[in-house]
């Protein structure tokens, strides 16, 4: 019995998001043509969705559509990632400004607050196991997915969506991999005072104050990627392979 359209349509998100589980971790190797039929093998799903999901990964730039027909999975610059991060701080930096201009709601705000007071937990250990790195990414992204609500733009939030998917360009991209680097929980801190200060400039209605912390925010993530580069922790994060090192 062929596949209803809903089942075709769900099974390629699957496809798509375990395809780029797969390329992250680096089991896909970069500049070699993607084989579909041991794709279609390992995760026991049709040709079809997996079509579709390469598609859409070659539309989020993790993939190259070769002029022969079929996909590889592309390497970056260092320009490449940094251009994605400045993307994202300018973006959610809109986001910032619109939230403070138009008044963001008490009930996120609150939300806010209380992530913010979560993270304090986290960072309050004098020294940070995976553990905490990995909770701190997720209290991480659930606050700049509150700042993107705040907003009150569908148009804004839907391209910080579209930022974020764009590769190691989003908030915690680089944080796991830092892990081990005396100067981890420093960074995280700094961070912090980051999301209050922008959280403080948007309670205050001071738009430039805090489009201009979220896109300075930003930049933290670009010394990641330095730092990142510069270590080359493949064990943590092997998707930096992916990264071509300036020359």
């Amino acid at each position: 019995m062929p596949e209803s359209t809903d089942a075709g349509g769900s099974q390629a998100v699957k496809a798509q998001l375990r395809l780029r589980e797969m390329i992250l971790a680096g089991e896909l190797p970069s500049g070699e043509r993607i084989a579909e039929l041991a794709i279609v093998e390992k995760l026991g799903v049709s040709r079809t969705p997996i079509r579709a999901a390469l598609v859409r990964l070659e539309q989020e730039g993790l993939l190259d559509a070769l002029p022969g027909g079929g996909f590889a999975v592309r390497t970056f610059s260092e320009g490449d990632v940094t251009d994605a991060i400045e993307l994202r701080g300018t973006i959610e930096g809109l986001a910032a400004r619109l939230a403070a201009e138009r008044g963001a709601p008490a009930v996120l705000l609150a939300e806010a607050r209380a992530c913010l007071a979560q993270i304090d937990q986290v960072l309050a250990r004098p020294s940070l196991d995976d553990d905490a790195f990995l909770r701190y990414v997720g209290l991480n992204q659930q606050f700049h997915n509150l700042l993107a609500e705040m907003c009150g733009s569908a148009v804004t939030r839907r391209e910080i969506g579209r930022v974020v998917n764009l590769p190691f360009a989003s908030p915690s991209a680089f944080v796991v991999l830092q892990a081990d680097s005396p100067q981890a929980r420093d960074m995280l801190i700094v961070a912090q005072d980051h999301h209050r200060q922008v959280l403080d400039a948007i309670e205050r209605r001071e738009g430039a104050r805090a489009e201009s912390i979220m896109r300075e925010h930003a930049r933290i993530a670009r010394r990641n990627l330095r730092d990142a580069m510069q270590e080359h922790n493949l064990d943590r994060m092997p998707a930096v392979r992916l990264i071509r090192r300036r020359v």
